[in-house]
């Protein structure tokens, strides 16, 4: 590979860590063809990106990354290193804990998830018990949602009546 294939490379796999707010290494070796086969296939159909790279194009493309601190991860740049990206936290975390249930491997790594770093696989259940943001959203509204489903259901349990809208609401 020359020198200007790699500074592309480079390139291209820091335009990809500055996109993408979730970031995992896992350690995907001793891998048989068909188990790689079938993880590359569970990541596509789960939106997750996965990519081998070099231990040391990935640390110079995470040097090139702006407003992003991926010092944590510097450590554990050895050995074959698969990055997989998703817009969900906790999405590759769960397809490798699901994964593993089948086979010995991918392990974790480190991951890099809404500015956090992670490192070591002990932590892979930590990141699967993240919640993402469309789940956090969806608590929020049901919290706001609360209240006022309370009122309703106390009007509609004392009947059409003044007189019963008013014992109800009393009664509470």
């Amino acid at each position: 590979m020359t020198k200007a294939e790699k500074n592309q490379l480079i390139e291209d796999l820091a335009v990809t860590l500055t996109e993408n707010d979730v970031v995992y290494l896992a350690d995907t070796s001793e891998l048989n063809a068909e188990a790689t086969s079938n993880l590359r296939r569970t990541c596509f159909t789960q939106g997750i990106k996965l990519n081998v790279v070099k231990n040391t194009l990935l640390m110079k493309a995470f040097e090139r990354v702006e407003g992003k601190d991926f010092s944590g991860l510097y450590d554990v740049l050895a050995g074959p290193t698969a990055v997989l990206l998703s817009d969900t936290g906790n999405a590759p975390a769960k397809l490798i804990k699901e994964f593993r249930k089948k086979h010995p491997k991918p392990l974790l790594k480190g991951a890099y998830v809404e500015e956090m770093c992670y490192v070591g696989d002990d932590q892979l259940q930590t990141l699967v018990d993240i919640k993402s943001r469309e789940e956090l959203i969806g608590e929020v509204v049901a919290l706001l949602q609360s209240p006022i489903q309370n009122v309703v259901g106390a009007l509609k349990s004392g009947g059409n009546t003044v007189a019963g809208l008013v014992k109800t609401l009393s009664e509470r």
